[in-house]
C-alpha cells in the first residue's frame, strides 16, 4: 500500500513488539536505529505519526513539514514540544486517566511507608537489629492530607485517603465542588497538613510551586509526597529543610533530573525514593497500549482523534 501512514514509535521496544501491539495493514511503523535525540530527530520529517517515549527520554522538539498527530503513550507531555505543534495545527494526545488508580495507590502506599517508617525497619531487621518500639511510626487515621491538584488522579487520591479516616483538603487552579475534600488557599494547605501530596501538571504556574518559603511554613513532623513531576518542587529548597528537619520526611517518585544523579544528597537523607514508576502496573501498561491503539486506529478509520491536550481540531488531516 503506497498511501500507509509512517508511523514513528519512541517506546523502548523492539520494531516487532511494536508491531504486534499496534498491528494495522495501513501503517509502516518506524523506529529509531539507536536511542538517541539525534537519531529521533533524523526520522521525524518522514513520518505522519509520533508516539512518544513513555520513559521520557526522547523528545519531539519539532513536528516538521509531515506530522500530522502526535500521541504519547502516557498522561504527561513534557517531553513534547506542545507549543510548536499547536502553532503547526498538530494534535497533541495523551492517555487520559490510563495510570490514575496506578499513581493514586503509590501516594497511598508511599504514605504510609513514611508514617509507619517501613523502609528504616526493613534495613534494621537485616542488619541484624531488631527496634520493634524505637523505631517509631504514626497511625494515618485522623491526619490531615493536603491534596495539590484535583484532576482524575486528586479525585481518586481524596477518596483512598478519605476511606482511611483522614481529613483531606486541597488546593488546584480550580475549584472542583464534587471533590470528596475541602477547598483551602496552598498556603493554608501546606501550613496545616501533615502530609502534602502533589499530583498536579507541572507547567509554568506551577514550576517550583513548593519553594523555600511554603517548605518554612510546615507544622512540625510534616510530610510531603510528590507523585506529579520533580519540576514542582525546588529541589535544593527541599534537601535545605530536610537537612534542617523543618520536613520530617519525603516520598519522591520524580525529580528534577531523571534518572536521580549519583551525587544527589536526596540519597543520604531521609526520603523514600522511587524511579518515576508509580503509574508503572501491568494494568495501566495495558489501558495506555490499549488507548494508544485506540487512537491510531481512530486516525486510519477518518474519524477524529479523542483525549487532544492541545485545543487542535481532533480532526487529523495529513500534512505532507
Amino acid at each position: 500500500m503506497t498511501d500507509r501512514w509512517r508511523v514513528l514509535a519512541l517506546p523502548p521496544l523492539p520494531k516487532a513488539v511494536i508491531e504486534g501491539l499496534f498491528a494495522d495493514d495501513r501503517a509502516e511503523f518506524v523506529v529509531p536505529d539507536e536511542r538517541t535525540q539525534a537519531a529521533v530527530d533524523a526520522l521525524v520529517p518522514g513520518v505522519d505519526v509520533v508516539i512518544g517515549d513513555w520513559t521520557h527520554s526522547l523528545r519531539l522538539n519539532d513536528p516538521g513539514p509531515r506530522v500530522s498527530l502526535v500521541q504519547m503513550p502516557s498522561v504527561g507531555v513534557d517531553t513534547i514540544a506542545v507549543d510548536r505543534c499547536t502553532e503547526a495545527g498538530v494534535p497533541v494526545a495523551n492517555c487520559a486517566g490510563a495510570n490514575t488508580i496506578s499513581v493514586a495507590e503509590w501516594c497511598v502506599s508511599a504514605t504510609f511507608a513514611l508514617m509507619r517508617k517501613t523502609v528504616e525497619a526493613d534495613a534494621a531487621v537485616r542488619r541484624g537489629e531488631w527496634p520493634q518500639t524505637t523505631v517509631g511510626g504514626r497511625e494515618l487515621a485522623g491526619s490531615t492530607v493536603g491534596i495539590v491538584g484535583m484532576g482524575g488522579i486528586g479525585t481518586a487520591v481524596a477518596r483512598m485517603f478519605g476511606a482511611f479516616e483522614c481529613r483531606v483538603q486541597y488546593w488546584s487552579r480550580s475549584r472542583h465542588d464534587d471533590a470528596a475534600a475541602d477547598y483551602v488557599e496552598l498556603d493554608d494547605l501546606m501550613a496545616t497538613s501533615d502530609v502534602i501530596v502533589l499530583v498536579i501538571a507541572l507547567g509554568p504556574q506551577t514550576r517550583h510551586l513548593v519553594d523555600a518559603r511554603r517548605l518554612a511554613s510546615l507544622k512540625p513532623g510534616a510530610l510531603l509526597v510528590n507523585g506529579g513531576r520533580g519540576g514542582l518542587v525546588d529541589e535544593d529548597a527541599l534537601v535545605a529543610a530536610l537537612r534542617e528537619g523543618r520536613l520530617a520526611g519525603a516520598a519522591l517518585d520524580v525529580f528534577a533530573v531523571e534518572p536521580l544523579p549519583a551525587d544527589s544528597p536526596l540519597r543520604e537523607l531521609p526520603v523514600l525514593l522511587s524511579p518515576h514508576m508509580a503509574g508503572s502496573t501491568g494494568q495501566a501498561a495495558m489501558r495506555i497500549v490499549g488507548q494508544t491503539a485506540a487512537n491510531l486506529r481512530r486516525v486510519f478509520d477518518g474519524e477524529p482523534v479523542i483525549d487532544v491536550v492541545n485545543g487542535v481540531d481532533p480532526a487529523v488531516r495529513r500534512r505532507g
